[in-house]
């Protein structure tokens, strides 16, 4: 199973890492629009300037209609650049920028979240130590369960397979 997953793992990451730079989606996006207008020049025999010009309207979905695929290269390419833009760039894109805007300035960093952590071990610890001389016994301390422990309920796809390690 894990060798059928492992290409949409490995696009995945490559999503990841194309949707956190801004110069990866930038120049990918300029790169799509010359090599759909270099594809279209040669599919469609126009010119490079509307080649480009095609691919841009295209691409941003606008479509003017003054420069239309009439052969079936030309319309195929069509429909995979805009499927390429409205389903992939421009997502990711908007959601880089989103992500940009939308800051908690009040978020723990990680080595305040580590000294939080250490500080509460120390005062844990100094708790105990003063419980113990006065003879006081303290409950346990609560541990949250792991979600896929085995009293709780299992993802739907988990649980299929394991009434099929039953069997």
């Amino acid at each position: 199973m894990d060798a059928l997953l492992l290409p949409f793992r490995w696009i995945y990451r490559g999503l990841v890492w194309f949707a956190n730079s801004p110069r990866t989606l930038i120049i990918s996006y300029l790169l799509m629009i010359v090599v759909a207008g270099v594809l279209y020049s040669h599919a469609e025999h126009k010119s490079a300037a509307d080649s480009v010009w095609w691919a841009v309207v295209t691409a941003s979905t606008v479509g003017y209609g003054d420069i239309s695929p009439t052969s079936f290269a030309g319309r195929f390419l069509a429909a995979l650049l805009i499927s390429t833009m409205v389903l992939l760039v421009i997502p990711l894109i908007t959601a880089h920028f989103a992500s940009r805007l939308i800051v908690d300035d009040d978020a723990f960093e990680h080595a305040e979240q580590e000294e939080l952590k250490a500080d509460v071990r120390r005062l844990r610890a100094l708790v105990e130590e003063m419980a113990a001389r006065q003879g006081i016994d303290l409950p346990e301390p609560e541990r949250a369960e792991p979600v896929s422990g085995p009293g709780s309920p299992a993802p739907p796809w988990e649980r299929r397979h394991r009434r099929r390690r039953r069997r």
